[in-house]
């Protein structure tokens, strides 16, 4: 099973290291980043708490969670929603146990296989990681509600588990919306990112599955204990720390059989009008997000992770922070979920002349409904939506982590 990119596997983490060591001390700082650096990667997939400046670790595929929900976001993401082409549950069982064994191989810097020497046949794995470490990988499965359908098991779906509403000001396109499956790849590399989906879906595409919408996305942040900042400028999760904080209360599932230890994913598509946004002053982007840019703390607090106050108002009686911005209005709902937002950039979009750009928004809670109440919140009346469009949903249930020896999504196929 070991391939080149076991082998170099260590000399390429300490050569990472090394560079990024000297970059340190180069501006003064390298005491403080060696300490960071050789920081041990937790192997805890509930809360990672661990100072992480992107050394090229790897996180456990088999756990009581799936890794890449409440793992420190990466800096790269490609996430791709699936098609079910076979309705056969053997087949799809057959399909979960080789992406089971082939998701924790990818997740530790291998190749699915071993090279064969019969150079009649194909290789074995497309090679574009071959030489390069696991960087922090995570791959995190997902199923809707048509893939329960498909299979005659739409009898063990909870009845919260149903395709998201149409929400105030959305403009979905068929492209980015529908879906059985969805697979979440988060790296601190994006080729690595990209490699282990198409190692998974190389495998599945030939009968089981055909692909209908990716996206890659990236994190702009020097250290994950960072919050990063999307193409507006502002610092984009800083409510999660409260959320991991009580991760029971409003992450993981409890109360179902087969989503016992999971959690759900809204996937939202949302495009940014950047050129409008450039164009509005300062202070009425502050006054929209309801914080402020630069240290991204809101309106009315000193520092970033202060409690939100919706209800401080000036001398004149109005209030601090505007009661039609995006914050005000998220928190007024009371709840909280777990935000794993990527930003995206695709190019020009041919039918304005602009960038085809924005987030690709991804949260995980312990029921859909935290995600639909806080979205109604929105309604029309979020000053934000001046510059965005939602143009793609989706809502996956992710399982639980896979114990050794078993497979994704046991307890629903076989339950």
């Amino acid at each position: 099973m070991t391939s080149k990119r076991q082998t170099n596997a260590v000399d390429n983490c300490l050569s990472l290291s090394r560079r990024r060591l000297l970059k340190g001390a180069a501006i003064g700082g390298s005491s403080l980043f060696l300490g960071k650096a050789l920081a041990a990667t937790s192997t805890d997939q509930e809360i990672t708490t661990t100072t992480n400046t992107y050394a090229a670790g790897q996180i456990p595929f088999y756990g009581k969670h799936q890794a890449g929900i409440t793992t420190p976001a990466q800096r790269n993401a490609y996430l791709i929603v699936l098609k079910l082409d076979n309705s056969d549950r053997q087949a799809v069982i057959k399909l979960f146990k080789e992406w089971t064994r082939q998701a924790a191989l990818l997740t530790q810097g291998q190749n699915i296989d071993s090279y064969s020497t019969n150079k009649f046949l194909p290789p074995t794995d497309t090679g574009e990681a071959d030489n390069l470490n696991a960087y922090n990988l995570t791959l995190t499965f997902g199923v809707s509600p048509s893939f329960l359908e498909k299979l005659g098991l739409q009898d063990k779906a909870p009845k919260e588990f149903k395709p998201l509403p149409h929400f105030p000001r959305d403009q979905l396109q068929a492209q980015y919306t529908g879906g059985d499956l969805c697979i979440q790849s988060c790296a601190d590399d994006p080729q690595v990112a990209f490699h282990a989906v198409r190692q998974l879906i190389r495998y599945a595409r030939t009968s089981m599955v055909s692909m209908l919408w990716s996206q890659s996305g990236f994190n702009a942040q020097d250290s994950k204990d960072e919050t990063p900042r999307n193409l507006f400028a502002f610092k984009d999760g800083t409510a999660n720390k409260l959320t991991l904080s009580t991760p029971e209360e409003y992450i993981w599932v409890d109360n179902q059989d087969w989503m016992k230890n999971g959690s759900y994913m809204a996937v939202r598509r949302i495009q940014m009008h950047l050129e409008t946004w450039d164009r509005t002053s300062s202070g009425e982007q502050d006054n929209t997000f309801g914080r402020h840019k630069k240290h991204g703390q809101p309106m009315g607090q000193k520092n970033e992770f202060d409690k939100v106050d919706s209800s401080l108002t000036k001398e004149n009686g109005e209030p601090v922070m505007p009661v039609d911005s995006h914050t005000h209005l998220a928190h007024n709902t009371g709840v909280q979920l777990l935000r794993r937002s990527y930003s995206y950039a695709d190019g020009i979009d041919p039918r304005t002349s602009q960038y085809d750009a924005g987030l690709l928004f991804i949260s995980f809670q312990k029921s859909p409904q935290q995600f639909i109440t806080v979205q109604n919140a929105f309604g029309n009346v979020d000053k934000m939506n001046e510059y965005i469009t939602h143009v793609g949903s989706g809502l996956f249930a992710c399982f639980g982590g896979v114990k050794e020896g078993e497979y994704l999504g046991q307890a629903l196929l076989e339950g």
